[in-house]
């Protein structure tokens, strides 16, 4: 089976249609589903994805609630809550990689995507290129 992550970015182009990779995005997302691919996101990804609906997405509060929630029900997504032993590679990953100009969550996911051997991410950030990983959304 393979399996699938998505990023902030993933998730931003599937919940608008307006943001430029969006039938892209869900053609990736619905063809995983089918084909009974492993779904990965983590809550470091979930806050951002708050943060970014809010502004400068600008969803009204209640739409960003329902999404966020059919996201924590849904059968076809694991998302992998960073704990504070991961939340430490995480940053110890970063520290390593000074030259790039990764975020915390962007090492976070890199470290759950080779964990559970994941080399696909449903994203439109340049950085997963950087560390090896393959960008569905260009």
């Amino acid at each position: 089976m393979k399996g699938l992550f998505i990023d902030t970015s993933g998730w931003g182009n599937l919940f608008d249609s307006s943001q430029p990779y969006h039938f892209k995005a869900t053609e990736i997302y619905l063809s995983a589903k089918a084909e009974d691919q492993k779904i990965v996101t983590t809550n470091y990804v979930i806050i951002e994805l708050v943060s970014l609906l809010i502004s400068p997405i600008h969803v009204p509060r209640p739409q960003i609630i329902e999404f966020i929630t059919g996201l924590k029900k849904s059968a076809y997504l694991k998302i992998i809550h960073i704990d504070v032993s991961l939340d430490d590679q995480a940053w110890q990953f970063f520290q390593r990689h000074q030259d790039k100009d990764w975020s915390l969550v962007d090492c976070a996911s890199f470290i759950v995507m080779n964990q559970n051997n994941i080399a696909q991410a449903l994203t439109s950030d340049h950085h997963f290129e950087q560390a090896g990983f393959i960008r569905l959304l260009k």
